[in-house]
């Protein structure tokens, strides 16, 4: 049966890399590392243990080809919570973004798009946890029905994107291999909450969880099997502790990763070895991955810049950053590791978000005149910054969509963006702060100088740098900004609140959208949102806490988004987008400084196939995963 991909509100194009299931298979050879179960008969032959069809993997993103299989990959982490990186890394999901950021399935043989209402996934035949047991839509059935609702283990029910106007989907299970979920309106978040570096998992390995859940075993028994001094804590908790896909760090819980966390926490070395029924093959027939083991060390996290320049990693792209260069490219001479830099995927690498929904009434007012909002962003030197902070490796931009999104256009980079520090001086006298104090500060009506205190929670010497920068600049057109560094959890809650008047944070993280991609992050529609946190609340909570959107410019914003989820069409989902991008660009909701900062990846001289260039960003892609891990060898 040939695999169908429709095109039916989404877009949904068959993957170049994958094979279609009329294809041949190449004759497959067994996995040196399984050799001897496979002998003995603790393992079935590579041919039992591989579905049909895999997944057989033709696109190399590093140019090396298909590789040998064997070695291990040694990496750096900063605490035992990193066990989770495994999961972001092996980018193993139902669907998964190419590294031309198109939808193809992967854990699914195929799916199909009707109206963007209806979604039927077809599961690949034979396909088998790590454990070597079948997966199957029972593990569908037994995420949907005994967790998602379960009023214990889920008491607000289905995630988000499973609801359509507050109202559930429909979820038939056609047979073993096919589930079919529809909604009586378009669900314009279901199939790219399955590509996300965290995806809303759908299913769960049933005929391990089932013995933790009450439905199918006695609460007694579940507390006498239950590990990890969890015996005496109720059926829900340890059901909890136990189901833990995301995580990554219950040794128990089967898995369809290439690699399976064969470690207990807490630990300070972690052994993923590689799954024996694993779904993805490269054209020779070997199966992936190529490397037997990655292992995990655990290290501070300001050492680790200097263990990986030493060649203590084979790979290492975490906890390092654009200070760490000269260094790394130094001790790259003695160790022969290659530092390579990707493009970060941000919309900013640093951002002004001025808080609309501050508390204080004067600011408030200010914060919302477009005029003060465009001023305070044509007073930066972008171009100096870059120079001065950022090496010149970024580029001057808003905080908007970078260059590599369809949906770029040059404009939302750029609108407001000019450094114009007379142009900042006319509109701020047009607002009417024309009195100004002894030492050149402009006058809030109130009679108060102009003093902007800018909350941050960053502890990079980058940001430090640009926000000084930054200062200077306002300075000169009378505006004094004060840095004043918080905890996590103060930042979190002086913005809440309203406490604070401008934060500074990271851009946006949806930097490289497709027309399908959720525009939330650009309207407010969550209260993380630090230029809008009491209106998103309000949306988040249903009305129930926050304050409603009381903005004109902002609310049109909310409209834009509805448009795209009511959108039956690529192309009006395309157009609402434009919407919301040109709307972001010319109200200036935050203030952008430069993006496309370079991320350093060191790279060991034995390691093959990572990209000479790459993307590196949270979603999408998780980080490397965009690249395929299970496709990097080491050459013996």
């Amino acid at each position: 049966m040939k695999r169908r991909v429709f095109t039916q509100g989404f877009l949904f194009s068959a993957f170049c890399a994958p094979a279609f299931a009329a294809d041949p298979l190449p004759t497959l050879r067994e996995t040196p590392m399984f050799a001897d179960q496979v002998k003995s008969g603790a393992l079935p032959p590579v041919a039992e243990r591989i579905p049909n069809p895999p997944w057989i993997v033709r696109k190399f993103a590093g140019g090396d080809g298909p590789g040998q299989p064997g070695g291990q990959l040694n990496m750096l982490v900063a605490s035992a919570r990193d066990t989770r990186l495994m999961t972001i890394y092996s980018y193993t999901r139902l669907i998964v973004y190419d590294d031309q950021f198109k939808l193809h399935p992967d854990i699914l043989e195929s799916y199909e798009a009707k109206d963007s209402r209806e979604f039927t996934f077809k599961l690949r035949a034979g396909h088998k946890w790590s454990d070597g047991h079948p997966f199957t839509t029972e593990d569908f059935r037994f995420f949907w029905e005994d967790i998602a609702n379960n009023k214990e283990l889920s008491p607000s029910g289905p995630s988000v994107e499973l609801l359509v106007d507050g109202k559930p989907p429909k979820v038939e299970f056609i047979d073993e291999r096919t589930i079919k979920y529809s909604w009586d309106k378009p669900n314009p978040y279901f199939i790219e909450s399955q590509a996300r570096a965290a995806p809303l998992f759908l299913f769960r390995p049933a005929h391990y969880l089932k013995k933790f859940h009450t439905k199918y075993t006695d609460p007694a028994e579940i507390n006498k099997s239950a590990k990890g001094g969890q015996a005496g804590g109720s059926w829900v908790q340890i059901y909890r502790r136990l189901d833990v896909m995301y995580a990554n760090d219950n040794i128990d819980l089967p898995s369809l990763n290439p690699w399976v966390n064969t470690t207990p926490s807490p630990a300070q070395r972690y052994v993923f070895a590689r799954n024996p029924f694993y779904h993805r093959i490269d054209e020779k027939g070997q199966q992936l991955p190529y490397i037997d083991k990655v292992i995990f060390t655990l290290a501070a996290t300001n050492l680790v810049p200097a263990k990986a320049g030493l060649g203590e990693a084979d790979l290492q792209p975490r906890y390092l950053n654009m200070r760490d260069y000269t260094f790394l490219q130094k001790s790259a001479k003695n160790s022969g590791v290659e530092v390579r830099l990707w493009e970060a995927g941000s919309g900013s690498q640093l951002a002004l978000y001025p808080n609309l929904n501050a508390n204080d009434d004067e600011w408030r007012k200010l914060m919302r005149d477009v005029r003060f909002r465009r001023a305070l962003s044509v007073a930066i030197d972008r171009d100096e910054l870059n120079q001065a902070v950022y090496l010149g490796l970024a580029k001057p931009s808003n905080n908007t969509i970078m260059e590599r999104s369809e949906l770029f256009k040059p404009e939302y980079a750029t609108k407001w963006a000019q450094y114009d520090p007379k142009l900042a001086n006319k509109l701020l006298n047009e607002i009417g702060l024309t009195k100004r104090d002894p030492q050149g500060i402009r006058l809030l009506p109130d009679g108060r100088p102009a003093i902007i205190v800018v909350e941050n929670q960053s502890e990079d010497t980058e940001d430090s740098d640009a926000l000084q920068l930054i200062t200077e600049y306002w300075k000169k057109i009378g505006i004094k900004m004060l840095v004043k560094p918080q905890t996590k959890e103060n930042f979190r809650l002086r913005t809440f609140s309203g406490e604070a008047l401008m934060t500074a944070y990271a851009g946006v993280v949806t930097a490289v959208p497709s027309p399908n991609t959720s525009p939330k992050e650009f309207a407010p529609t969550m209260q993380g949102g630090l230029n809008w946190s009491k209106w998103g609340m309000y949306i988040e909570s249903k009305g129930k806490q926050g304050e409603k959107c009381d903005m004109e410019q902002a609310c049109k914003l909310l409209d834009y988004v509805k448009d795209w989820e009511h959108a039956t069409s690529e192309d009006e989902r395309r157009k609402a987008w434009d919407k919301i991008l040109e709307a972001n660009a010319d109200e200036v909701f935050s203030i952008g400084t430069v993006n496309g900062i370079r991320q350093p990846v060191v790279v060991g001289p034995k390691v093959r196939n990572v990209p000479k260039e790459g993307y590196w960003a949270w979603d999408p892609g998780g980080y490397i995963g965009l690249y395929q891990p299970d496709t990097f060898w080491i050459a013996q």
